[in-house]
């Protein structure tokens, strides 16, 4: 089978495309044969060796897949070959088959296609975890996203949509925000060509906002941070902008204010029951036709490379989903 290999840490243009044995499941794992794999910013991070997970050499990056189960191991129950999964692996999905833990896999929704499913779990869980569980988004709050033309925050948008709270758009381009704005945001700011604060405030009367997401860090935290409202939630979801800001704490005391830290993953492992109960919504949203991914661009699985460079320099709207099999 042919795999996108890491064999030094490196930016993308070091991953090299070979042929390697095809796994086998061993006890509690399953293997899949990849239909498509999605890009998400930690696979930036992780050819580079600058992701919290460090995996030993080689390895193929990639951590959310959909496919069909080839076979699975000794001991794995409710799961079977010929069934259409959704993977979510912390590296490996970049290849052709892929062997992770069955307990890593949910079913493909019902009509749902295999590009669609690929670019489903790992945002909107995230985003379904941070806005419901983590920051209590409650229906008539307002919601700020920042980076949201990206993956998890156009899930932001949809899920606070869902919720039913306002949601207000961040990014960095008038196309970006025109996707934002097709994914149901209610206002938009451009926070390269307008002032984040002074945009905030005008767009709600002075008040604030009650919840932020904040996938970007960088210089777009602490002016969100300061334009929340009484008791708000700041989300910490990550770092695409590259810098961890530092926030003066005094502002969290004067405002009742949370910094609220966002750890899908583990949430995912830890708390196996709330997690279930998570997929289940998204599911049912889905269902609804209340959530609808954003595939931006596919390719094929050989393209990993360039579709990495792409994701780096934040040229990505939405998701982007790399094709194999």
């Amino acid at each position: 089978m042919k795999a996108v290999l890491c064999k030094q840490f490196g930016p993308p243009d070091s991953l090299v495309v070979e042929e390697v044995p095809s796994p086998r499941a061993g006890p509690g794992e399953a293997v899949i044969s990849v239909k498509a794999a999605s890009l998400n910013f930690p696979d930036v991070l992780i050819i580079q060796n600058k992701y919290q997970f460090k995996p030993p050499l080689p390895f193929s990056p990639g951590s959310e897949l959909a496919g069909v189960v080839k076979e699975v191991g000794a001991g794995v129950q409710g799961v079977a070959p010929g069934d259409k999964v959704i993977a979510f692996t912390t590296y490996g999905a970049f290849a052709e088959e892929v062997k992770t833990d069955a307990s890593r896999l949910v079913p493909l929704p019902e009509n749902m296609d295999f590009v669609t499913g690929a670019a489903f779990l790992l945002t909107y869980a995230t985003s379904d975890h941070a806005l419901r569980d983590r920051g209590a988004l409650a229906e008539g709050e307002t919601l700020l996203v920042l980076g949201a033309a990206g993956g998890v925050g156009l899930a932001a948008i949809e899920i606070g949509k869902a919720l039913g709270a306002r949601v207000i758009a961040c990014a960095s381009s008038e196309d970006k925000l025109a996707v934002c704005r097709g994914h149901g945001a209610d206002a938009t700011i451009n926070y390269v060509a307008e002032d984040l604060r002074e945009r905030i405030k005008a767009l709600t009367d002075g008040r604030g906002v009650d919840v932020v997401y904040d996938p970007v860090g960088g210089p777009y935290t602490e002016p969100a941070f300061r334009s929340l409202a009484w008791r708000g939630r700041h989300l910490v979801i990550g770092f695409a902008a590259g810098e961890i800001p530092k926030l003066p704490l005094n502002l969290a005391l004067l405002k009742g204010a949370s910094v609220v830290g966002v750890f899908w993953g583990d949430f995912a492992r830890r708390q196996p029951k709330e997690f279930a109960q998570s997929i289940r919504q998204l599911s049912r949203w889905y269902a609804a036709g209340k959530l609808k991914p954003h595939v931006s661009q596919t390719m094929p699985l050989e393209k990993a490379a360039q579709a990495l460079k792409l994701m780096a320099a934040r040229q990505v709207k939405g998701k982007l989903v790399l094709t194999a099999g």
